[in-house]
């Protein structure tokens, strides 16, 4: 976490060679199959494209995952920060867009103050990142009849901080024991009502019906990380019909859909997932991340009572439903970044508010891959994005092109590495050499960052940032750590 920190683990940066991969993996028990060569462009499974039963068509198999931003205005706009970032997508070379950005469905179901927000007042901002889009990609690889770009809807739930990137404003489901405790909540905090949850279900509609007429080709209904979407379908103990039963957890979801059919009919629709949870981890010895202590854990979607371990029952019968419902895109992810990041972004270096990694990192990629997999097998008319891949490095198109070739998944995503790297997946399906210098070692600065109420972006490796004044702010933040 500080400039003396010294990773347990080897740096990816210094495994040069196949056979040196081959022998950590095996040597460190990590299971995890790659290819040693990459196929030439025209065999390579990077350049598949995707047949969508709408009859779109996505050009290649590679994706940009949605992120949450930090540097829109006040009232949800986007700013030239905004924008910038948004080039990197288009530049990408990845023919999905798997949502962009995660935009608030309303002011106080925004994340952070600066996050973005989808109403009548911004939806021209939208619309015109969207136009940006793909000028931009038009003009840098010739055609977007075969780009397919989405917009990401959430409500922050309980980790709404709508007015103050140090205030949480929370909107709870349920009580949870270690979380509500953690981030200082009374146990007897209010919960939202079913008639809140029905008001939030229409601000959901609404936005859906501006996506579209904004250009948008697809609504991603997020139900990943622990916010709203996601605690759903944990919230077991509580009352009324929205928790308890497996049909009254997926209410919400089921409620949204049906809204969405009726009001922007032609509108496609996918879900981020957290196929998988875990109990809440902490600092322990060293700083090196450990679990929550208990007997029995039942808030873990996708996770045995243990709250230790993987069961995938519900989150199969979660996309029997959503292929039920007409959807189609599902893009998989697990746990949340505010109780075990180390689930869904494995890295050396945690941010600010996280804990050393307590496992080999190739570990939590691995566990994506094989949940992603397991899915994937289990859904095979369902097009399923993998995620985690980050912390591969310049091993990532070995691994990815692995899991393509093998029908492990239909797509292989990349989220905040395009900040540093923008054009690595349009390297990768032209079979050029990767640049060292601009592939993400996973430092967490991007998340750092916003956790102390500045901007986000690449602080290492791209220039914008490195010359910011957040930048200064920023080393003497991780200088106190």
């Amino acid at each position: 976490m500080s400039g003396k920190y010294k990773p347990k683990y080897t740096r990816m940066a210094q495994i040069k060679a196949a056979p040196d991969l081959a022998t950590y993996l095996q040597a460190n028990g990590v299971d995890l199959a790659f290819d040693d060569t990459l196929l030439p462009p025209a065999d390579s499974p990077f350049n598949r494209p995707i047949h969508l039963k709408s009859g779109k068509t996505i050009g290649n198999s590679l994706c940009i995952l949605p992120m949450e931003g930090w540097d829109g205005t006040l009232d949800g706009r986007p700013t030239d920060f905004t924008r910038k970032r948004w080039l990197k997508f288009a530049e990408s070379g990845a023919k999905l867009l798997f949502g962009c950005e995660a935009v608030a469905v309303y002011h106080d179901g925004k994340a952070n103050p600066n996050q973005l927000v989808i109403n009548h007042e911004t939806v021209g901002g939208l619309a015109a990142l969207r136009q940006l889009i793909v000028d931009t990609h038009a003009a840098s690889f010739g055609r977007t009849d075969d780009l397919i770009i989405g917009l990401q809807l959430t409500h922050s739930g309980r980790f709404c901080k709508p007015n103050s990137h140090k205030q949480f404003e929370p909107k709870l489901l349920y009580p949870h024991p270690y979380l509500n405790q953690r981030y200082g909540i009374e146990a007897d905090y209010p919960t939202l009502t079913d008639e809140a949850i029905d008001d939030i279900i229409e601000q959901y509609v609404a936005a859906a019906v501006l996506a579209q007429q904004a250009g948008f080709d697809f609504v991603d209904i997020k139900h990943c990380h622990g916010y709203l979407g996601h605690e759903f379908l944990s919230a077991v103990n509580r009352p009324g019909k929205y928790g308890g039963s497996f049909e009254n957890r997926t209410r919400f979801l089921r409620s949204i859909v049906a809204g969405i059919q009726h009001a922007a009919p032609g509108l496609e629709l996918g879900i981020r997932l957290s196929a998988f949870d875990l109990l809440p981890f902490k600092k322990g010895e060293n700083d090196v991340g450990v679990p929550e202590q208990t007997d029995a854990y039942p808030f873990a979607f996708g996770g045995e009572q243990s709250g230790l371990a993987i069961d995938l029952d519900e989150p199969k019968a979660f996309l029997a439903l959503a292929q039920s419902l007409g959807i189609q895109l599902i893009c998989i992810t697990g746990g949340s970044p505010y109780y075990n990041p180390h689930l869904m972004r494995p890295a050396l270096f945690p941010p600010s508010d996280g804990y050393l990694p307590p496992e080999d990192p190739l570990m939590g990629v691995k566990r994506q891959i094989d949940v992603t997999h397991a899915l994937k097998k289990a859904f095979p008319e369902l097009v399923v994005i993998g995620s985690g891949y980050s912390y591969l490095q310049e091993w990532l198109p070995n691994v990815a092109q692995y899991v393509l070739r093998n029908g492990m998944a239909d797509s292989v995503g990349f989220g905040r590495m395009v900040l540093s790297y923008p054009t690595m997946p349009a390297d990768m399906t032209a079979g050029r050499t990767l640049v060292r210098n601009q592939i993400c070692r996973t430092f967490s600065d991007c998340t750092t960052a916003p956790r102390n109420g500045l901007i986000s972006g690449c602080y290492p490796l791209d220039t914008l940032y490195k010359k910011l004044p957040a930048a200064e702010q920023l080393k003497a933040i991780k200088e106190t750590l």
